[in-house]
């Protein structure tokens, strides 16, 4: 096969189809794309100098840029609604905080930071009619305004700045002097300067220390969901389980089940991370090795494969994002359902007995605002 590489750039593809198309019946005339890698080098902190940057929530993705921003000298505020359990944390990390329609009049730029199913009331309640010319509204993740929850007045620039990466570790690799890599997107561009502000914003969170690629909105919001829900989350939650339940059932001993399928994870995941999946292979024992290379495929085949294509077929066409967004407006019903499921499962209880028994394992609080969870 011959393979020739050259910059992606992803303004050049049609808003309505940013998927590359293959021809399946002559592979050999693919041309693989080699996406530019942004480092530090490539942005300007200027473009922010003397402009208010708001951040609207502060959860997860939220408390990290708000943080990360601030100590890189912007000038960030704070907007949320009345009675957020938000409001205290972030007034003691020394943010000035400002109800979310004040706080949009107030910025240049402003970061919706809610969840992707309450993104669109909250625009349409107190941001959408304070949008003026030359404002900037910015997303980490294109949810809202690929599946049209949000639909921006054409005079204001949109762009995207998504982490790979939870806040919580957006925030700690930060302070680590380390960086979570981003991704940067384009939607409006009026202004000419929103790729700039993208750059700025990115490299003002830590994303140009690991690197920052262009996408679209349209990619990322639909490479995210299938990542989330194939491997990185859902994939993944329901192997450990169910790989915890075999052996259970099989009468081994619930300690000896967590490690196996569980505890141990994070040092496979860790060695992946760090050098890939050949990495990891040279590092483990070739018994582990050969299990992993004749049985893997086995449990992970075609059929499974198959479901993970559909599954992203759900999200294409925009079947998921509808049935999450109805399951909002039922008032989550279902996802508290499976979600009090999971909590009370056997190998959360064996777990956090376990992690109890090593201190080097910092203890963390789900409790409470998701800015205080450190």
């Amino acid at each position: 096969m011959q393979i020739s590489f050259f910059e992606f750039d992803p303004s050049l593809i049609p808003r309505h189809h940013s998927r590359p198309l293959i021809d399946k019946n002559n592979l050999k005339k693919y041309t693989y794309m080699s996406a530019r890698i942004y480092r530090e080098k490539d942005a300007d902190m200027k473009v922010l100098k003397g402009k208010t940057f708001a951040v609207i929530g502060f959860g997860s993705q939220g408390h990290a840029h708000a943080l990360n921003l601030k100590e890189s000298k912007v000038n960030v505020i704070i907007g949320l609604y009345k009675g957020s359990k938000s409001r205290a944390v972030a007034k003691k990390l020394g943010f000035k905080v400002y109800d979310t329609s004040e706080a949009v009049k107030k910025a240049d730029v402003i970061f919706i930071a809610a969840p992707d199913t309450k993104i669109g009331d909250i625009y349409k309640k107190d941001i959408e009619k304070h949008l003026t010319k030359g404002k900037t509204i910015g997303f980490s993740h294109g949810f809202a305004i690929h599946y049209g929850t949000v639909v921006p007045p054409e005079d204001v620039n949109v762009i995207m700045v998504a982490p790979k990466g939870p806040g919580h570790i957006v925030r700690r690799q930060f302070t680590e002097g380390k960086g979570v890599p981003a991704l940067i997107a384009v939607h409006q561009n009026p202004g000419k300067d929103a790729k700039k502000i993208a750059l700025a914003w990115a490299h003002g969170v830590g994303g140009t220390r690991g690197g920052v690629i262009q996408t679209t909105f349209e990619e990322e919001t639909e490479t995210d969901l299938f990542g989330e829900q194939t491997v990185l989350c859902g994939g993944v939650s329901a192997l450990v389980t169910a790989g915890y339940e075999v052996l259970v059932e099989a009468g081994y001993q619930p300690e000896m089940a967590y490690f196996e399928c569980l505890h141990e994870l994070k040092l496979i995941v860790d060695l992946m991370n760090e050098s890939g999946i050949a990495g990891m292979r040279f590092s483990i024992s070739e018994t582990a090795e050969w299990g992993d290379v004749s049985v893997g495929p086995t449990i992970i085949d075609n059929a499974t494969k198959n479901k993970m294509k559909r599954a992203l077929k759900r999200i294409q066409n925009g079947q998921f994002a509808e049935e999450w967004i109805k399951e909002n407006k039922k008032g989550q019903k279902q996802f508290n359902k499976l979600r009090k499921q999971g909590a009370e499962h056997g190998i959360e209880k064996v777990g956090k007995r376990l992690r109890g028994l090593m201190p080097w394992i910092k203890k963390r609080s789900t409790k409470g605002a998701q800015a205080s969870y450190s």
